[in-house]
């Protein structure tokens, strides 16, 4: 990450740390509160404030896609030779070389070259008029130099841009792409572009790459698309197979630069690393992407049990601890050294923004990743992946659209995870949501390290939205504090006792919305007591089998909740709006009343035979604790031996 973005989230942590540090374990339910939420809105006034780019401006000249025929240089290419009518170009032993700013219109097949050397100060369009190029020994376009290149296809053609396997000049600074500018670069017009990147690179420019419109088509050993200080996208089609990143922008040094900018278009990438990759941030306003990265989710590396203390004895040396979690992962089959290329989605060093679009994304790795922030205010995302689904080193930000996480090792991942707005369903093999700190040391890598790290930084806070969330570890997990002060939240959790549908080191603040937690029960845990909202928490003497539905109703019949939890579950938390103090209430499971009761304290502890004592901590059964974060393992289920009290075997595992 660059130096002054790290400055940045680096202050933008240790401005909530201290801002939680400042909250005691005796701080009322208000003051906790108003601390939390005061954290959530810092982080997203930081998140936002950080350099996402502008959309993107195209200048009237690379907006315009007509030409002037009686004033433009026409080039028949005809095999080795071409045939010039006009001024500022010559062509000599397969080379066509330019050498005067002007209009070039380019028609037939060269087995040679084209290059474009004119002043600095000096723009080019070259229009494509039904060419094919080929380069048997380098890049088949080669802009030496210029101010800008305007490429633009002519209505109906096809046009085909091939260079070797291999290069005459394979120094550092030669040119490595089919169609390789020094220059800023622009394409428009209605035609076809093919480029086939045979060597390295498919279309690259060491300034700014904009694409306006057409129908680009791009086969690349490496990066499909390539800008070194900017890649913007107004419209068009765009296919994309790239043996490394299918988009990708690399400078990471100059201020405002780096940055990838997307408006619209249609995107069919294939990438074997990363879909799109940008050295500073990503921007999505619009726009119509299917994106597959490094072979998709089931292509994801395998994920190392994370019970690094298992299997240890009491009081292990900390390499003996490091050691059986690389033999946990060994028995897995995931690499814990070697270097593993970068599969992810949307990849940003700073901050991906998301303000609208349609994604389909299928990743090795993460959807969506950012070493900074993720924001997601529009659009509709369908998130597969062989880990993340969206991960943030710092903070995730959903202000809006529709994000559907149809499969993942862990949901959402971030120090701290906003949800304001929006649609959101998870599916995970692990966590829904996990607020945890480090940078992507996510299942993948393995590892206990400081992902399991309690912090007082560490907040989920949920504002609003439509939330739902199938998990098979923890639904919704913080290594730090829960606040929820809105929304519509359905967990469905583990079935197995090692985890919880509500798992959290801090507090859990409920202030508003509704939320209902299905799940197992070694691991159930309530919102804090401190809460202003009240909650309840039923443990069944069985399991429940999955879609059997739970009622509460109050004194007058009304049902207050009605939730059908789609896999087995011993325990539900139910927190509303409507549940008052002093009321009574009645809890159902399909046709058969459980229990009657009345509410009198923040949290209501159930079983069927009434009210109980809540767990030490302000805790469900287990108190929340798991092995693995040094905690005693948990009476009769040890290991998390995937079995429910009573001995019933879990479903939906």
């Amino acid at each position: 990450m660059k130096k002054r973005y790290a400055a940045q989230l680096s202050a933008v942590l240790l401005s909530i740390a201290l801002m939680m540090g400042c909250t005691d374990a005796g701080t009322t339910a208000h003051s906790a509160a108003n601390d939390t939420t005061g954290a959530a809105d810092t982080i997203a006034a930081d998140a936002a404030s950080l350099e996402i780019p502008e959309q993107a401006a195209f200048d009237e000249e690379e907006l315009a896609a007509d030409w002037q025929a009686e004033t433009a240089a026409t080039i028949a290419l005809d095999g080795a030779s071409a045939a010039v009518e006009g001024e500022g170009v010559t062509a000599a032993s397969g080379t066509v070389t330019i050498t005067k700013a002007g209009t070039y219109v380019l028609s037939g097949k060269l087995d040679g070259q084209v290059v474009v050397d004119v002043a600095k100060e000096d723009k080019v369009r070259l229009v494509l008029n039904g060419a094919e190029i080929t380069n048997a020994s380098g890049p088949a376009v080669d802009v030496k130099e210029a101010d800008k290149v305007i490429v633009t296809l002519a209505e109906g053609t096809r046009n085909v841009i091939t260079d070797g396997e291999a290069y005459a000049d394979t120094s550092e600074d030669a040119p490595n792409a089919a169609f390789y500018s020094k220059a800023d670069l622009a394409v428009n017009g209605q035609g076809t572009l093919i480029v086939n990147g045979n060597y390295n690179d498919g279309l690259a420019s060491k300034d700014d790459l904009k694409i306006v419109e057409g129908t680009i088509e791009v086969h690349a050993a490496d990066d499909g698309l390539l800008g070194r200080d900017l890649v913007a996208v107004k419209g068009g089609t765009l296919t994309i197979e790239a043996g490394g990143d299918g988009i990708k922008t690399t400078n990471e040094e100059e201020a405002g630069k780096g940055n990838v900018v997307i408006a619209g278009g249609s995107f069919a990438i294939k990438a074997g690393s990363d879909g799109v990759q940008s050295a500073v941030s990503v921007r999505i306003d619009g726009g119509s992407f299917d994106i597959v990265s490094g072979g998709g989710s089931a292509n994801g590396e395998a994920h190392a049990e994370q019970r690094p203390m298992w299997g240890m004895r009491p009081g292990a040396a900390p390499e003996q601890a490091g050691a059986a979690a690389e033999a946990a992962a060994a028995e897995q089959g995931a690499e814990t050294t070697g270097d593993t290329p970068s599969r992810k989605g949307l990849k940003a060093a700073a901050v991906l923004a998301v303000y609208g679009g349609t994604l389909a994304i299928d990743a090795a790795d993460d959807a969506l990743h950012s070493n900074g922030s993720v924001l997601v205010q529009a659009g509709e995302l369908k998130l597969s992946s062989g880990d993340d689904g969206i991960h943030a080193d710092m903070s995730v930000i959903v202000e809006g659209g529709k994000i559907d996480i149809l499969k993942s090792y862990e949901g959402i991942e971030g120090s701290v995870v906003t949800i304001a707005d929006g649609e959101l369903n998870i599916v995970a093999d692990d966590d829904g949501i996990n607020v945890a700190g480090g940078n992507d040391g996510s299942a993948a890598q393995g590892g206990p390290g400081d992902r399991f790290a309690a912090s007082g930084s560490y907040l989920l806070a949920i504002k609003g939205g439509n939330m739902t969330v199938n998990a098979a570890g923890d639904g919704l997990d913080s290594n730090g504090a829960i606040e929820m002060s809105g929304g519509h939240v359905l967990v469905y959790g583990p079935t197995m006792n090692g985890n919880g549908a509500l798992d959290y080191d801090g507090t859990f603040n409920i202030t508003g919305g509704f939320l209902a937690a299905a799940g197992s029960a070694g691991m159930a845990a309530a919102p804090s007591d401190a809460s202003r909202q009240y909650s309840l928490l039923m443990t069944y003497p069985e399991v429940q089998a999955a879609g059997t539905t739970v009622v509460l109703k109050d004194s007058e019949g009304r049902a207050v909740a009605t939730v059908t939890p789609p896999k087995a579950y011993q325990t539900i938390v139910i927190s509303s709006p409507d549940l008052k103090q002093g009321a009574a209430y009645t809890l159902y499971t399909g046709d058969t009343k459980i229990v009657d009761f009345e509410i009198a304290s923040a949290v209501t502890w159930l079983n069927e035979s009434g009210v109980t004592a809540a767990g030490s901590g302000g805790r469900g059964m287990g108190g929340g604790m798991r092995p693995g974060r040094g905690d005693r393992p948990m009476s009769g289920s040890p290991q998390g031996d995937g079995m429910m009290p009573g001995g019933a075997p879990q479903s939906g595992q």
